[in-house]
């Protein structure tokens, strides 16, 4: 698996992606609507790269007064999905990422995101500031990440992007931080995630 490169997938959910469904208004529990939200991811290693999807399983949002106060979104690591090969290179790569050497989704099927401040833009029309805690395999780290946010008549849409440092969650293959000498075999540690709204839902 020479061209395994991708890893990360996406975790995390990360954050994101985002179209709700309003429960109350907008102040209230919103409920991520999972069939319009999407979460890409982007993986590179020495001479080349690899590009997929990941699902979100579930997530929820709680709103007051037309602001993101707190946030939980869980990730299906069993649906990481690759774009960009076909047949049995894509079949062997998916099953490669969802492996001990990467994700471990046997043992670890889950990763999740905890919203625990967003920030607002400093000025009309810029991007807010998201934080909080995404565990993968077992290991927690907090990440912060810019975010377009729109929440107004009852409609909710999001987009982001965010990096990722694969290493930090002991997704080691192919990793520099943990080996010496993988020339042309290294895969870098920083992954990619963008998260695109799935739509806006009126009240």
């Amino acid at each position: 698996m020479k061209k395994t490169l991708v890893f990360i997938g996406s975790l995390i959910g990360l954050a994101a992606l985002i179209a709700f469904t309003p429960v109350g208004g907008e102040s209230g529990n919103f409920k991520i609507l999972t069939d319009v939200s999407s979460v890409e991811w982007k993986g590179k290693k020495v001479g080349g790269e690899h590009v997929g999807t990941i699902k979100l399983q579930e997530g929820a949002l709680t709103v007051e007064n037309g602001k993101i106060t707190s946030g939980n979104i869980t990730v299906n690591m069993g649906t990481i999905e690759n774009k960009d090969l076909s047949g049995d290179m894509k079949a062997k790569l998916e099953g490669h990422l969802k492996s001990a050497d990467f994700f471990d989704v046997s043992k670890f099927p889950e990763a999740t995101f905890k919203i625990t401040e967003v920030k607002s833009p400093a000025k009309s029309g810029g991007k807010h500031t998201v934080t909080g805690e995404i565990t993968i395999k077992g290991k927690t780290e907090v990440i912060s990440f810019p975010a377009l946010i729109k929440l107004k008549d009852g409609k909710f849409a999001a987009t982001g992007e965010m990096t990722i440092d694969r290493s930090k969650f002991d997704v080691r293959y192919g990793s520099k931080t943990f080996f010496e000498d993988l020339g042309d075999k290294m895969i870098y540690d920083d992954f990619t995630l963008k998260l695109n709204s799935g739509g806006t839902i009126t009240k």
